[in-house]
């Protein structure tokens, strides 16, 4: 199992999350592929039925079928899943630093405020379907507040999150609202959260970005960030 399928997985908990031999189903409402879809780690003796085991599920939920494909999958499982038609969208890399350089720049809290989920949600909300605003919104906390965690914000123009996990730090839910852009705030967010990071015993700290955002990788790679990691979903 890759470590940083396990980090994502516990910074970023789903609610609902069913085991299937080494399989995880997770389930949040639709909020959010990394919290709507199977985590398939370790061999499989029949493929095909975990496979079908699996949309089954999703298929009573009324969602699609969504599998989370990174260094940790059980092998063979892409491309079965490739010939039966899923697609492969949203590569993403995992980035990591060992330089927890902090600043005191940001508001550190130990729970989310109500401006700091409207300032993410600004950002990141859209994603989801409309007319669901509201109820995605509620999913969307409590995926947040799933686990502790560190919740830094300028004002309401800018936030991200912070998760301690033993040596690790995960850095999530970095936003900044449309207006407020090119002015650094991400980078002082950033650096307040592994300052906090630091403070807390991290001596690392990962994130993980969208191989197409070029703007938010150039940020991190003036931050000390470097790959070291991939994955991808697979969606039919």
């Amino acid at each position: 199992m890759s470590e940083f399928d396990r980090l994502v997985d516990e910074a970023w908990p789903a609610p609902y999350r069913v085991a299937a031999g080494d399989w995880v189903y997770r389930h949040a409402g639709g909020v959010t592929k990394r919290a709507n879809s199977v985590l398939p780690l370790g061999e499989c003796p029949d493929l095909g039925k975990a496979i079908d085991d699996a949309e089954g599920f999703y298929a009573d939920l009324g969602r699609p079928c969504v599998f989370s494909i990174g260094g940790g999958a059980t092998p063979g499982l892409d491309a079965e899943l490739a010939s039966r038609g899923y697609r492969l969208v949203d590569p993403t890399l995992v980035m990591t630093s060992s330089s927890l350089e902090g600043s005191s720049d940001p508001t550190i809290a130990p729970e989310p405020s109500q401006g700091w989920v409207d300032t993410w949600w600004r950002v990141d909300g859209g994603r989801h379907p409309a007319g669901t605003e509201i109820s995605a919104k509620d999913w969307g906390v409590r995926i947040l507040t799933g686990v502790p965690a560190a919740y830094a914000s300028l004002g309401e123009e800018a936030v991200g999150r912070g998760v301690r996990q033993g040596e690790w730090l995960g850095i999530y839910c970095m936003a900044v609202v449309p207006e407020a852009r090119r002015r650094g705030l991400a980078g002082a967010v950033l650096r307040g959260l592994l300052g906090w990071g630091r403070d807390q015993g991290a001596s690392r700290a990962y994130l993980v970005v969208t191989e197409g955002n070029e703007g938010a990788r150039a940020l991190y790679e003036r931050e000390g960030f470097t790959v070291a990691g991939r994955y991808h979903y697979r969606v039919r």
